[in-house]
């Protein structure tokens, strides 16, 4: 089982309710139409994938984790939508060149040990002139809920100064918006335009906050496991966290746009 299958059902229920907005806002630059064949890569329990469907894209979701494409096709049948899943490493598709007329991923690629492979495999699957969306983080220094976290790491552990940024973790690696102009345009696409936009993630309590934290990703249970804290200093991570309260959070998001 894959880290991915663990969190699976926290994923699903923190983050792929919250990010479905962003999805649509990649997909309405990028021009998706209905009719067109689109290929989600590391798609998730559907955040991209289903606002493709609901636009009436023909959508193929792919995704290393069984589980998280199980719940998916649950929430695309609570819809009634028609979207085939396929359990896929996205370094190597298996899938034809020339295939889709648009392929994306929402916070998946950036997340490849050899991203740009994943890039170039996407653009590989399009159609000449079809496009390629990339959605990835921006500046972690400006996303306000990894300092939150830290914050709250802290009132347990002073000496924290938040994970380590050299090398960056892979969630970061595209917060760069040249560096994922260019990873584009290395992959052959042109008319490449990256564009960064700011998120913003309203938390009705503390509880649903250090809900998201832990579950919306895999970064903070995994920086928790590293710093071997004890059950008490746990508790005092999480009450920090949830002492914030009621919020709403803002990250700066890169959306990657090219053309086959």
């Amino acid at each position: 089982m894959t880290t991915w299958d663990t969190i699976a059902t926290g994923y699903d229920r923190t983050n792929t309710p919250s990010q479905m907005w962003l999805g649509n806002e990649g997909l309405r630059r990028a021009g998706l139409r209905p009719g067109m064949r689109f290929l989600d890569v590391a798609a998730g329990s559907g955040a991209l994938s289903l606002p493709a469907a609901r636009l009436g894209a023909r959508v193929l979701a792919t995704d290393l984790s069984p589980a998280m494409l199980e719940l998916l096709a649950r929430r695309a049948g609570d819809e009634e939508l028609s979207i085939e899943t396929r359990v896929m490493d996205g370094h190597a598709l298996e899938l034809e060149d020339d295939s889709f007329d648009m392929a994306g991923s929402q916070f998946g690629v950036m997340l490849f040990p050899d991203m740009p492979r994943g890039i170039a495999e996407m653009a590989r699957v399009v159609v000449p002139g079809g496009r390629v969306l990339v959605t990835a983080y921006a500046d972690p220094h400006a996303i306000e809920f990894l300092g939150v976290f830290v914050e709250a790491v802290q009132a347990a552990v002073p000496s924290f100064e938040g994970p380590p940024m050299d090398p960056l973790p892979l969630p970061f690696q595209l917060h760069d918006p040249d560096r994922l102009h260019q990873v584009l345009a290395d992959a052959g696409l042109e008319a490449v335009e990256v564009e960064t936009i700011t998120e913003r993630t309203e938390f009705r309590s503390g509880e649903h906050l250090w809900d998201w934290l832990l579950h919306s990703n895999p970064i903070v249970d995994t920086i928790l496991a590293e710093l071997e804290l004890s059950e008490e200093q746990r508790d005092v991570v999480r009450d920090a966290a949830v002492r914030v309260g009621p919020t709403v959070l803002t990250a700066p998001i890169n959306i990657g746009i090219g053309t086959r």
